[in-house]
């Protein structure tokens, strides 16, 4: 357990939210009131998706101008990056992993998704060529819009879907490949969401990372886009996690 851990001074810790691909920041609208109703202060970063190490960087910055404890969670690919940006952080108290990816060091986001049967992102994705800063070409992948309900959406009203289906941020494919360097759960206590009717990570596969970590695990019964479907569910756990780590 880090230094911002339960003690009887420890202020009430600041809540980061990082999406996943396929999203932006507006996927934790939802939840967002609910924990701020709860008194949290809540932060939803912009996740960059443009590779792990810079993803990672990106929200370390972020956390090293927090001067409380911050309880961190993170859905789908965002749970590769906290656990990647998270290890030996001062202010971490906590770890949330949503219908997320709990990888070990040396396992990338692909390895995970194809570990146990019934993804179906693969047969889903559409590659898009872009440019990169060295002069190469790399490739974003996106969700075809129209089988975005079925395999990342399938308990959102199809009319918000098919806005998420539009407005999607894409996430370069050689970040769902790029190896963890760091596991944070080892040494920050974490706490899960299983959504068991996920197409994009197989429930199987988010139990045995979730195992794996000895994490504090509830399963729902949800889509991958749990925090757009589940918002009240998902700040529940946030909340225990908080309560969990600091004295409330």
């Amino acid at each position: 357990m880090t230094a911002a851990s339960s003690s009887p001074s420890t202020p009430r810790p600041t809540i980061v939210l990082v999406h996943g691909a396929f999203a932006d920041s507006s996927s934790w609208n939802g939840v967002v009131p609910e924990l701020q109703r709860r008194g949290y202060h809540v932060v939803a970063i912009a996740n960059p998706l443009r590779g792990l190490s810079s993803d990672a960087e990106y929200l370390r910055s972020f956390l090293d101008t927090r001067d409380g404890p911050v309880v961190l969670a993170g859905h789908s690919y965002g749970g590769v990056v906290m656990s990647e940006a998270a290890e030996g952080s001062s202010v971490v108290a906590a770890l949330v992993y949503l219908a997320s990816f709990t990888l070990e060091v040396g396992e990338s986001a692909d390895d995970l998704t194809t570990k146990f049967p019934g993804a179906e992102l693969g047969s889903a994705a559409e590659p898009v060529p872009f440019p990169t800063a060295d002069g190469d070409t790399g490739s974003d992948v996106y969700i075809q819009q129209d089988r975005f309900n079925e395999v990342f959406a399938a308990d959102v009203a199809p009319d918000i879907a098919r806005v998420m289906a539009v407005t999607q941020r894409p996430i370069a494919g050689s970040a769902l490949t790029d190896t963890a360097t760091r596991a944070a759960w080892r040494s920050i206590p974490s706490w899960t969401m299983v959504a068991n009717q996920d197409l994009a990570i197989p429930a199987e596969s988010q139990r045995f990372m979730a195992e794996r970590a000895q994490s504090h695990t509830v399963e729902i019964d949800a889509s991958h886009a749990v925090t757009v479907s589940q918002p009240k569910a998902v700040a529940d756990l946030i909340d225990a996690a908080a309560r969990g780590v600091t004295d409330l």
